[in-house]
C-alpha cells in the first residue's frame, strides 16, 4: 500500500503549495514557463482541498514548507542561502527556516532531558530557558550547569521527528523510482542513490551522540585555524536525543547590518567563510556539511563560531586531489587539464573524445570569467558543468553530492556578507596551497614513502598473496625469479629494501 500512499503525499505537496499561495511565488522566483505552470496547476487544483493550511502568520512559501514536514524544511534551508536562484524576497522568507521555526513546549523538552539523562532537570541545571532557537529537527535551550555555574546550550530533538523523517524520505524515494522508470535520461543522475545518500546523512542527524562525536572531531581538526571556533561538547550532559555544548555569545551570520555595526569587517568574514570551508574539505577531508547562516555566529572577537554538526562530510585523499585539480584548472582556465582529470578519475567514460570534452568545458568556463566579479558564481559553474557532463555520459558521483551542495551553500553565505566578492580570488590561495602540498615533489616523496612502509608491513604475506594469484590465473611463475631463492626470503628482501627506501624518503634515516 506504500505506492498509493506516496502518490497521495506527492499530490498533497502540490496541493499544499497551491492552497497556501506558495505555488505562484515559486513559479515567479524560478521563472517557470507558462506551459509548465498551467500543467502543474491543472494537476493539483482538483486536490487543493488535500493541502495543509499551515500557519497563516507565516509567509506563503515558508508556511507551505513547514506544514509539509522536516525533509522539506531541510530543502528550504538550502535555498535560503541562494538569492541568485530564488530571488531576494523568497530567500528572505526561507531564512526563517534556519532557526526560527515554531518551537515545541518547554515542558516536553524538560521531560526529554530527564528521560535521556535519567535525572530531573533541576538536579542538572540551575537555569533552563524557553527555546532560543528552533529548527527542523531540534531546538536549543540556554541553561546553566548546577555544578559549575557555566552557561551551556542544550539541544533537544523534536518529539516524533524520526517517524516524520522516514515518512518524507519514503515519499522522496517513491518519486525517485517514478523518475527512474519514466524518465530514462534522468537515470544517469542515479536518483535512488541520491535519496539513499540523503537518508544516510539525515538519519545520522537524528542521533545526537553521533553529532557530539562529530563536533569533538571537528574541533580537534580545526584547533589551529585562526578566526574559527567550535564550542566544546559536555559529554556528561549529552545522549542520543540530547546534546549539550558550551554557550557562545555572538551575532548570527545572517544579521549583516548588526555585524557591521559591531565593527566587524564583513568582506574579510566572507573570504574567511569560503577559505575555511575549502581548507577543511581539501586539507582534512572532513567538513561541515550544513554551513548555512543559521549555523554560524560571529563572536565579540570576530571569530566565526560553528554549530550544528549533524551533517558532516568526508572525502578521501584521492578525491580531494581530483576536486582541487578541477577547481584550479577552471581558475587557471586550463580546460584541457580539467578534461584530463575527469578522464583520469573515471568520471567520464573512456570512449568519449577528450578534445571535444575540453572544448565543451571551455564553453562552460569562459562566459563565467567574462562576467563582473560580483556575478561570478560557483553555483552557476556547477549548473553549466552539469549540462556538459550529461552530454558526455558522466554519472552522478554520490560521494561528491554533499561537497558540491555545501560549496553552493557556503558561496551563498559569503555573498550575503559581501555581495561583490570574487569567489575565484577567494578560493585561489587555498586551492593552490593544497595543490602545492599534495601534488608537488614533497608530496610525491611522501606518497612513495607511505607506499614503501605499507609494502614492508605486509611483506611476510606477499608470497602467499602472489601464490594465490598465480593459482587463480594458472600462470607459471616468471622466469626472472631465481628458483634457488626461497619465495619468502625473496619477498622479505624486497620488503626490507622498500622499507629502507621509505625511511630515507620520510627522513627517518
Amino acid at each position: 500500500m506504500r505506492g498509493p500512499v506516496n502518490i497521495l503525499r506527492l499530490l498533497r505537496t502540490g496541493a499544499t503549495f497551491e492552497r497556501t499561495g506558495a505555488l505562484a511565488q515559486v513559479f515567479d522566483a524560478l521563472k517557470a514557463p507558462p506551459l509548465l505552470q498551467g500543467a502543474i496547476r491543472a494537476l493539483v487544483m482538483p486536490f487543493r482541498w488535500m493541502g495543509y493550511a499551515g500557519d497563516p502568520a507565516m509567509p506563503p512559501v515558508t508556511r507551505a514548507i513547514t506544514a509539509l514536514g522536516p525533509a522539506y524544511v531541510k530543502f528550504g534551508q538550502i535555498l535560503s542561502t541562494r538569492p541568485d536562484i530564488v530571488g531576494d524576497d523568497l530567500a528572505r522568507q526561507l531564512r526563517i527556516l534556519q532557526d526560527r521555526l515554531p518551537p515545541f513546549p518547554t515542558h516536553e523538552a524538560r521531560l526529554a532531558v530527564a528521560a535521556e539523562l535519567d535525572r530531573p532537570v533541576d538536579s542538572l541545571f540551575s537555569e533552563f530557558s524557553e527555546p532560543v532557537a528552533a529548527a527542523s529537527i531540534a531546538q536549543v535551550h540556554r541553561a546553566r550547569l548546577l555544578a559549575t555555574g557555566e552557561e551551556v546550550a542544550v539541544k533537544v530533538l523534536r518529539p516524533g521527528i524520526e517517524k516524520a523523517f522516514r515518512r518524507d524520505i519514503d515519499a522522496f524515494r517513491f518519486a525517485a523510482r517514478i523518475l527512474d522508470l519514466f524518465a530514462p535520461p534522468a537515470r544517469r543522475l542515479r536518483p535512488l542513490d541520491v535519496i539513499d545518500h540523503f537518508e544516510s546523512v539525515v538519519m545520522g542527524e537524528l542521533d545526537l551522540r553521533l553529532e557530539s562525536a562529530a563536533a569533538s572531531e571537528f574541533a580537534d581538526s580545526t584547533a589551529d585555524d585562526e578566526g574559527f571556533r567550535v564550542p566544546a561538547v559536555r559529554w556528561a550532559y549529552s545522549g542520543r536525543r540530547i546534546m549539550t555544548m558550551d554557550w557562545v555569545e555572538g551575532i548570527g551570520a545572517a544579521e549583516v547590518e548588526a555585524i557591521r555595526a559591531a565593527g566587524h569587517d564583513t568582506e574579510a568574514l566572507a573570504r574567511r567563510v569560503l577559505q575555511l570551508f575549502l581548507r577543511h574539505a581539501l586539507r582534512d577531508g572532513y567538513f561541515h556539511g550544513d554551513m548555512h547562516q543559521g549555523n554560524l555566529k560571529i563572536d565579540a572577537d570576530g571569530n566565526l563560531v560553528a554549530y550544528d554538526f549533524g551533517i558532516m562530510g568526508r572525502i578521501d585523499e584521492y578525491t580531494r586531489r581530483v576536486y582541487a585539480e578541477i577547481i584550479i584548472g577552471f581558475i587557471r582556465r586550463d580546460y584541457r587539464r580539467v578534461a584530463e582529470v575527469h578522464f583520469e578519475a573515471g568520471y567520464v567514460p573512456p570512449d568519449r573524445d577528450i578534445d571535444q570534452f575540453a572544448q565543451a568545458l571551455r564553453a562552460v568556463g569562459e562566459p563565467i570569467f567574462g562576467m563582473d566579479a560580483s556575478r561570478i558564481s560557483m553555483g552557476r559553474l556547477l549548473a553549466y558543468l552539469f549540462e556538459v557532463t550529461e552530454r558526455f555520459g558522466m554519472q552522478t558521483r554520490t560521494e561528491l553530492i554533499l561537497l558540491q551542495r555545501t560549496m553552493v551553500v557556503v558561496e551563498g553565505v559569503a555573498r550575503m556578507l559581501d555581495p561583490k566578492m570574487n569567489i575565484w580570488d577567494g578560493a585561489r590561495p587555498v586551492v593552490e596551497g593544497y595543490i602545492r602540498d599534495s601534488l608537488g615533489p614533497k608530496a610525491f616523496a611522501r606518497d612513495l614513502a607511505r607506499t614503501a612502509w605499507i609494502l614492508a608491513r605486509f611483506s611476510p604475506r606477499l608470497p602467499e598473496i602472489a601464490r594465490a594469484g598465480l593459482i587463480r590465473t594458472a600462470t607459471p611463475p616468471s622466469t626472472w625469479w631465481r628458483p634457488g631463492l626461497p619465495a619468502a626470503s625473496f619477498y622479505m628482501a624486497v620488503g626490507a629494501a622498500l622499507a629502507i627506501l621509505g625511511g630515507l624518503l620520510a627522513g627517518n634515516f
